[in-house]
């Protein structure tokens, strides 16, 4: 399985890396515990990946992930959303039986 990245996602990653410097970079995707649901997800750009992340890339955009947090994420699907009152990242995860609802922690 690996993670999906939409198109608007993509657009997001790559103005990042371009704001960051970093254009052959890619987004790192993670888990750790906490948040109101038990486990948050993680998110920062990074130039390169690191030894053993698994590395998915679609629309021209990289994300990079561990091999723990890929055990959460496997499936998942990063978009983008912008609304009126609330702009950013969103993952739609098959693997989470619960999430809060500002959508960045979740339960399995």
């Amino acid at each position: 399985m690996s993670i999906h990245i939409s198109e608007k996602a993509a657009e997001r990653i790559l103005k990042g890396l371009e704001h960051e410097k970093t254009p052959d970079g890619g987004l790192r995707l993670g888990v750790r515990g906490g948040g109101c649901s038990g486990l948050n997800y993680v998110m920062e750009f990074e130039a390169e990946k690191r030894p053993g992340d698994k590395m998915f890339e679609e629309h021209g955009a990289k994300v990079f992930v561990d091999l723990k947090s890929y055990l959460y994420l496997k499936g998942v699907t990063l978009d983008w959303q912008g609304a009126l009152m609330q702009e950013g990242f969103t993952f739609i995860n098959p693997n989470a039986a619960k999430t809060c609802s500002c959508g960045l922690s979740f339960t399995l």
